[in-house]
Protein backbone atom coordinates (compact mmCIF):
# COMPACT_ATOMS: atom_id res chain seq x y z
CA UNK A 1 0.00 0.00 0.00
CA UNK A 2 1.30 3.38 -0.42
CA UNK A 3 1.40 6.67 1.60
CA UNK A 4 2.40 10.15 0.97
CA UNK A 5 4.68 12.74 3.15
CA UNK A 6 3.54 16.38 3.46
CA UNK A 7 6.12 18.84 1.86
CA UNK A 8 6.62 20.75 5.39
CA UNK A 9 7.78 17.37 7.06
CA UNK A 10 10.55 17.05 4.45
CA UNK A 11 11.86 20.14 4.89
CA UNK A 12 12.15 19.92 8.46
CA UNK A 13 14.19 16.47 7.64
CA UNK A 14 16.48 18.44 5.25
CA UNK A 15 16.92 21.25 8.14
CA UNK A 16 17.60 18.37 10.79
CA UNK A 17 20.04 16.65 8.38
CA UNK A 18 21.82 19.71 7.19
CA UNK A 19 21.97 20.39 11.16
CA UNK A 20 23.86 16.96 11.64
CA UNK A 21 26.27 17.21 9.02
CA UNK A 22 24.96 14.96 6.48
CA UNK A 23 24.39 17.46 3.59
CA UNK A 24 24.25 14.75 1.12
CA UNK A 25 20.85 13.86 2.51
CA UNK A 26 19.52 17.01 3.02
CA UNK A 27 20.19 17.81 -0.82
CA UNK A 28 18.60 14.34 -1.70
CA UNK A 29 15.79 15.50 0.30
CA UNK A 30 15.96 18.75 -1.28
CA UNK A 31 15.02 17.85 -4.18
CA UNK A 32 12.15 16.11 -3.22
CA UNK A 33 10.98 19.38 -1.53
CA UNK A 34 10.21 20.70 -4.97
CA UNK A 35 7.69 18.31 -5.63
CA UNK A 36 4.11 18.52 -4.11
CA UNK A 37 4.36 14.93 -2.16
CA UNK A 38 7.26 12.09 -2.00
CA UNK A 39 6.02 8.44 -2.03
CA UNK A 40 7.14 5.76 0.16
CA UNK A 41 5.71 2.25 0.19
CA UNK A 42 4.52 1.18 3.53
CA UNK A 43 5.59 -2.83 4.04
CA UNK A 44 2.78 -2.95 6.82
CA UNK A 45 0.62 -6.21 6.06
CA UNK A 46 -2.17 -5.00 3.41
CA UNK A 47 -5.64 -4.51 4.26
CA UNK A 48 -7.94 -7.45 4.44
CA UNK A 49 -9.69 -7.06 1.51
CA UNK A 50 -13.74 -7.06 1.26
CA UNK A 51 -15.77 -10.06 1.48
CA UNK A 52 -17.71 -9.86 -2.20
CA UNK A 53 -21.43 -9.87 -1.48
CA UNK A 54 -22.02 -12.36 -4.75
CA UNK A 55 -19.80 -14.98 -3.34
CA UNK A 56 -22.05 -17.44 -1.02
CA UNK A 57 -21.44 -17.54 2.40
CA UNK A 58 -20.95 -21.11 4.12
CA UNK A 59 -24.12 -22.45 6.32
CA UNK A 60 -22.65 -22.72 9.78
CA UNK A 61 -23.57 -27.01 10.81
CA UNK A 62 -26.25 -26.63 13.06
CA UNK A 63 -27.93 -30.05 13.88
CA UNK A 64 -31.26 -30.30 12.38
CA UNK A 65 -34.32 -32.79 12.22
CA UNK A 66 -35.21 -32.87 8.80
CA UNK A 67 -37.85 -35.05 7.22
CA UNK A 68 -37.01 -38.75 6.83
CA UNK A 69 -37.80 -39.64 3.28
CA UNK A 70 -36.09 -37.01 1.55
CA UNK A 71 -34.24 -39.52 -0.20
CA UNK A 72 -37.22 -41.28 -1.54
CA UNK A 73 -39.73 -43.83 -0.52
CA UNK A 74 -37.82 -47.01 -1.31
CA UNK A 75 -41.58 -49.15 -2.36
CA UNK A 76 -43.79 -46.36 -3.07
CA UNK A 77 -45.25 -47.18 0.20
CA UNK A 78 -49.13 -46.11 0.56
CA UNK A 79 -51.13 -45.09 3.86
CA UNK A 80 -54.03 -47.34 2.43
CA UNK A 81 -55.43 -50.17 3.88
CA UNK A 82 -55.60 -51.93 0.86
CA UNK A 83 -51.77 -52.19 0.72
CA UNK A 84 -51.47 -55.36 2.48
CA UNK A 85 -47.89 -56.02 1.60
CA UNK A 86 -46.80 -52.08 1.62
CA UNK A 87 -48.60 -49.97 4.36
CA UNK A 88 -46.70 -46.70 4.96
CA UNK A 89 -46.75 -45.34 8.58
CA UNK A 90 -45.21 -41.72 8.66
CA UNK A 91 -44.92 -40.47 12.41
CA UNK A 92 -42.34 -37.57 13.63
CA UNK A 93 -39.83 -40.25 14.34
CA UNK A 94 -39.26 -42.24 11.50
CA UNK A 95 -41.26 -43.99 8.31
CA UNK A 96 -41.86 -47.74 7.71
CA UNK A 97 -43.26 -49.59 5.17
CA UNK A 98 -45.01 -52.77 6.69
CA UNK A 99 -45.51 -55.86 5.65
CA UNK A 100 -48.58 -57.58 6.81
CA UNK A 101 -47.95 -61.01 5.15
CA UNK A 102 -44.42 -61.54 7.46
CA UNK A 103 -45.46 -59.22 10.13
CA UNK A 104 -42.28 -56.91 9.71
CA UNK A 105 -41.20 -53.67 8.54
CA UNK A 106 -39.78 -53.73 4.91
CA UNK A 107 -38.07 -50.65 5.69
CA UNK A 108 -37.52 -47.91 8.07
CA UNK A 109 -36.09 -44.54 7.32
CA UNK A 110 -34.93 -42.04 9.74
CA UNK A 111 -33.11 -39.01 9.68
CA UNK A 112 -30.70 -38.53 12.44
CA UNK A 113 -28.29 -35.93 14.44
CA UNK A 114 -27.43 -34.57 17.24
CA UNK A 115 -30.40 -32.62 17.08
CA UNK A 116 -32.63 -35.67 18.12
CA UNK A 117 -30.46 -36.85 20.94
CA UNK A 118 -31.55 -36.35 25.13
CA UNK A 119 -32.02 -38.03 28.15
CA UNK A 120 -35.42 -39.57 27.77
CA UNK A 121 -35.46 -43.26 29.44
CA UNK A 122 -35.63 -46.23 27.47
CA UNK A 123 -39.72 -47.33 27.19
CA UNK A 124 -41.36 -50.19 26.50
CA UNK A 125 -42.64 -52.83 23.63
CA UNK A 126 -46.36 -52.53 22.72
CA UNK A 127 -48.79 -53.24 19.50
CA UNK A 128 -48.88 -50.54 17.10
CA UNK A 129 -52.52 -49.22 16.94
CA UNK A 130 -51.49 -47.16 13.83
CA UNK A 131 -52.14 -50.45 11.85
CA UNK A 132 -55.47 -51.02 10.30
CA UNK A 133 -57.76 -53.00 12.34
CA UNK A 134 -57.49 -55.92 9.32
CA UNK A 135 -53.72 -56.09 9.86
CA UNK A 136 -51.90 -58.81 12.38
CA UNK A 137 -51.23 -57.22 15.48
CA UNK A 138 -47.89 -58.34 16.51
CA UNK A 139 -47.13 -57.95 20.90
CA UNK A 140 -44.43 -58.16 22.82
CA UNK A 141 -45.63 -61.22 23.88
CA UNK A 142 -44.63 -62.70 20.23
CA UNK A 143 -41.36 -63.15 21.01
CA UNK A 144 -40.84 -64.64 24.01
CA UNK A 145 -39.05 -67.67 23.94
CA UNK A 146 -38.36 -67.51 20.45
CA UNK A 147 -34.28 -67.34 20.69
CA UNK A 148 -34.54 -63.94 18.99
CA UNK A 149 -34.45 -60.27 20.19
CA UNK A 150 -36.70 -57.77 19.93
CA UNK A 151 -34.62 -56.42 17.08
CA UNK A 152 -35.10 -52.31 16.41
CA UNK A 153 -34.87 -50.79 12.96
CA UNK A 154 -34.39 -47.54 14.08
CA UNK A 155 -32.55 -47.80 17.41
CA UNK A 156 -34.22 -46.33 20.92
CA UNK A 157 -30.83 -44.33 20.98
CA UNK A 158 -31.03 -42.37 18.13
CA UNK A 159 -34.78 -41.15 19.69
CA UNK A 160 -34.07 -40.38 23.64
CA UNK A 161 -34.68 -36.73 22.60
CA UNK A 162 -38.38 -36.98 24.41
CA UNK A 163 -40.59 -39.77 25.74
CA UNK A 164 -42.72 -39.60 22.99
CA UNK A 165 -39.55 -40.10 20.52
CA UNK A 166 -38.29 -43.00 22.51
CA UNK A 167 -41.72 -44.59 23.30
CA UNK A 168 -42.64 -44.58 19.26
CA UNK A 169 -39.55 -46.90 18.68
CA UNK A 170 -41.25 -49.04 20.66
CA UNK A 171 -44.20 -50.29 18.46
CA UNK A 172 -43.44 -53.81 16.84
CA UNK A 173 -44.05 -52.32 13.45
CA UNK A 174 -40.30 -51.06 14.16
CA UNK A 175 -39.69 -54.92 15.33
CA UNK A 176 -37.84 -57.86 13.65
CA UNK A 177 -36.71 -61.10 15.13
CA UNK A 178 -33.08 -60.35 15.12
CA UNK A 179 -30.64 -62.88 16.30
CA UNK A 180 -29.14 -61.82 19.94
CA UNK A 181 -25.51 -61.74 18.62
CA UNK A 182 -26.37 -59.62 15.66
CA UNK A 183 -28.65 -57.43 17.28
CA UNK A 184 -26.05 -56.73 20.46
CA UNK A 185 -22.65 -57.00 18.58
CA UNK A 186 -22.28 -55.99 14.90
CA UNK A 187 -25.51 -54.48 14.90
CA UNK A 188 -24.99 -52.22 17.63
CA UNK A 189 -21.60 -51.77 16.79
CA UNK A 190 -23.23 -49.63 13.52
CA UNK A 191 -25.69 -47.73 15.48
CA UNK A 192 -23.26 -46.50 18.37
CA UNK A 193 -20.63 -45.16 15.35
CA UNK A 194 -24.15 -43.62 13.78
CA UNK A 195 -24.21 -41.53 17.17
CA UNK A 196 -20.56 -40.80 17.00
CA UNK A 197 -20.42 -39.28 14.10
CA UNK A 198 -23.80 -36.98 14.71
CA UNK A 199 -21.56 -35.82 17.69
CA UNK A 200 -19.11 -35.01 15.28
CA UNK A 201 -20.78 -32.64 13.47
CA UNK A 202 -22.67 -35.13 10.82
CA UNK A 203 -26.02 -35.86 9.89
CA UNK A 204 -27.17 -38.62 8.42
CA UNK A 205 -30.24 -40.28 6.32
CA UNK A 206 -30.44 -43.98 7.20
CA UNK A 207 -32.90 -47.16 6.21
CA UNK A 208 -32.68 -50.54 7.58
CA UNK A 209 -34.55 -53.66 6.59
CA UNK A 210 -34.53 -57.05 6.56
CA UNK A 211 -35.44 -60.06 3.55
CA UNK A 212 -35.48 -63.25 3.34
CA UNK A 213 -36.69 -66.35 5.25
CA UNK A 214 -35.14 -68.36 8.48
CA UNK A 215 -32.47 -67.07 10.75
CA UNK A 216 -30.74 -68.57 13.75
CA UNK A 217 -31.60 -67.82 16.87
CA UNK A 218 -30.01 -68.66 20.68
CA UNK A 219 -32.19 -71.99 20.62
CA UNK A 220 -30.59 -73.05 18.18
CA UNK A 221 -31.42 -74.15 14.97
CA UNK A 222 -33.58 -73.21 11.57
CA UNK A 223 -36.56 -70.91 12.64
CA UNK A 224 -38.59 -69.38 9.66
CA UNK A 225 -41.02 -67.97 11.81
CA UNK A 226 -42.00 -67.37 15.50
CA UNK A 227 -45.50 -66.74 17.46
CA UNK A 228 -46.95 -69.89 15.36
CA UNK A 229 -46.24 -68.57 12.25
CA UNK A 230 -47.41 -64.92 12.38
CA UNK A 231 -43.58 -63.06 12.11
CA UNK A 232 -41.65 -64.46 9.88
CA UNK A 233 -37.70 -64.62 10.96
CA UNK A 234 -35.52 -62.52 7.59
CA UNK A 235 -32.07 -64.47 6.62
CA UNK A 236 -30.46 -60.91 6.05
CA UNK A 237 -30.64 -57.37 7.70
CA UNK A 238 -29.44 -54.81 5.97
CA UNK A 239 -28.98 -50.63 6.33
CA UNK A 240 -27.63 -47.67 4.26
CA UNK A 241 -26.27 -45.01 5.91
CA UNK A 242 -25.98 -41.27 3.67
CA UNK A 243 -23.47 -39.10 5.94
CA UNK A 244 -23.50 -35.32 5.55
CA UNK A 245 -22.21 -32.61 7.61
CA UNK A 246 -24.69 -30.63 9.31
CA UNK A 247 -26.28 -28.09 6.58
CA UNK A 248 -29.40 -27.37 5.05
CA UNK A 249 -31.19 -27.68 1.62
CA UNK A 250 -29.60 -31.66 2.32
CA UNK A 251 -31.00 -33.00 -1.26
CA UNK A 252 -29.35 -30.85 -3.00
CA UNK A 253 -25.51 -31.24 -1.44
CA UNK A 254 -25.87 -35.19 -1.93
CA UNK A 255 -22.45 -35.32 -4.14
CA UNK A 256 -20.58 -37.90 -6.23
CA UNK A 257 -18.10 -37.76 -2.99
CA UNK A 258 -21.11 -38.11 -0.28
CA UNK A 259 -19.99 -41.29 2.25
CA UNK A 260 -22.57 -44.05 1.47
CA UNK A 261 -22.16 -46.95 4.49
CA UNK A 262 -24.39 -49.96 3.30
CA UNK A 263 -23.85 -53.21 4.91
CA UNK A 264 -25.51 -56.83 4.72
CA UNK A 265 -25.49 -59.26 7.39
CA UNK A 266 -26.48 -62.86 8.44
CA UNK A 267 -29.36 -63.14 10.86
CA UNK A 268 -27.54 -65.92 13.04
CA UNK A 269 -25.11 -66.55 16.20
CA UNK A 270 -22.16 -66.93 14.52
CA UNK A 271 -22.09 -63.13 12.41
CA UNK A 272 -19.98 -61.68 15.25
CA UNK A 273 -17.70 -65.26 15.28
CA UNK A 274 -13.68 -64.34 14.87
CA UNK A 275 -14.31 -60.56 16.44
CA UNK A 276 -15.79 -59.55 13.29
CA UNK A 277 -17.52 -56.47 13.29
CA UNK A 278 -19.97 -54.24 10.98
CA UNK A 279 -17.44 -53.12 8.57
CA UNK A 280 -16.68 -56.97 7.37
CA UNK A 281 -20.34 -56.71 6.00
CA UNK A 282 -19.77 -54.10 3.49
CA UNK A 283 -21.43 -54.16 0.51
CA UNK A 284 -22.96 -51.52 -2.48
CA UNK A 285 -26.96 -50.15 -2.49
CA UNK A 286 -27.03 -51.84 -5.55
CA UNK A 287 -26.23 -55.02 -4.47
CA UNK A 288 -29.00 -54.66 -1.55
CA UNK A 289 -31.40 -53.11 -3.91
CA UNK A 290 -30.90 -56.31 -6.13
CA UNK A 291 -32.14 -58.40 -2.98
CA UNK A 292 -34.57 -56.75 -1.87
CA UNK A 293 -36.51 -55.27 -4.74
CA UNK A 294 -36.44 -51.78 -3.26
CA UNK A 295 -35.41 -48.34 -5.33
CA UNK A 296 -33.39 -46.91 -2.51
CA UNK A 297 -32.25 -42.59 -2.86
CA UNK A 298 -34.55 -42.54 -5.31
CA UNK A 299 -34.86 -38.74 -5.44
CA UNK A 300 -31.18 -38.14 -6.40
CA UNK A 301 -30.55 -37.57 -9.88
CA UNK A 302 -30.13 -41.34 -11.77
CA UNK A 303 -26.18 -40.57 -12.85
CA UNK A 304 -26.17 -39.49 -9.26
CA UNK A 305 -27.42 -42.71 -8.08
CA UNK A 306 -25.48 -45.06 -10.32
CA UNK A 307 -22.50 -43.71 -8.80
CA UNK A 308 -22.89 -43.71 -5.23
CA UNK A 309 -24.97 -47.18 -5.38
CA UNK A 310 -22.04 -48.72 -7.31
CA UNK A 311 -19.60 -47.71 -4.49
CA UNK A 312 -19.00 -49.39 -1.41
CA UNK A 313 -17.24 -47.68 1.80
CA UNK A 314 -13.95 -47.05 1.87
CA UNK A 315 -13.85 -45.42 5.90
CA UNK A 316 -10.81 -44.76 7.11
CA UNK A 317 -11.69 -47.35 9.59
CA UNK A 318 -13.16 -50.01 7.67
CA UNK A 319 -9.93 -51.00 5.61
CA UNK A 320 -7.42 -51.12 8.38
CA UNK A 321 -9.55 -53.32 10.13
CA UNK A 322 -9.34 -51.00 13.26
CA UNK A 323 -11.72 -52.43 16.45
CA UNK A 324 -14.33 -49.67 17.29
CA UNK A 325 -13.10 -49.74 21.02
CA UNK A 326 -9.53 -48.81 20.07
CA UNK A 327 -10.53 -46.45 18.02
CA UNK A 328 -13.94 -44.89 19.70
CA UNK A 329 -13.37 -45.85 22.90
CA UNK A 330 -15.93 -48.17 24.73
CA UNK A 331 -19.87 -48.11 24.47
CA UNK A 332 -21.93 -47.05 25.94
CA UNK A 333 -20.80 -43.46 24.39
CA UNK A 334 -21.45 -41.00 27.54
CA UNK A 335 -22.33 -37.87 25.12
CA UNK A 336 -21.58 -34.07 26.07
CA UNK A 337 -25.23 -32.81 25.25
CA UNK A 338 -24.24 -29.14 26.35
CA UNK A 339 -21.89 -28.72 23.13
CA UNK A 340 -23.08 -27.32 19.88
Amino acid sequence: MKKTIPTIIITIVIAVLAFLGREDLAKLFEEEAKKPTITITDTAKPDKPKDNPDKPKPVKGKATRDPHLTLGNPSKAKANPTSLNNFLVECPQYALAFDNTTGNPKWVAWHLSKAWKGEAKRQDFRTDSRLPKTFRMVSKSDYTASGFDRGHLCPSDDRDGSIADNEATFFMTNIIPQAPKCNQRVWKGLEDYSRDLAFDGKEMYIIAGAYGVGGTGSNGGLSKTIAKGKVTVPAKVWKVIVVLPNGENDLTRVDANTRIIAVDMPNNQVVADKDKEWWDYLTTVDEIEKNTGLDLLSNLPIPLQKKLEARSDKGENNANKISMEKQYGSYPVKYDLSAD
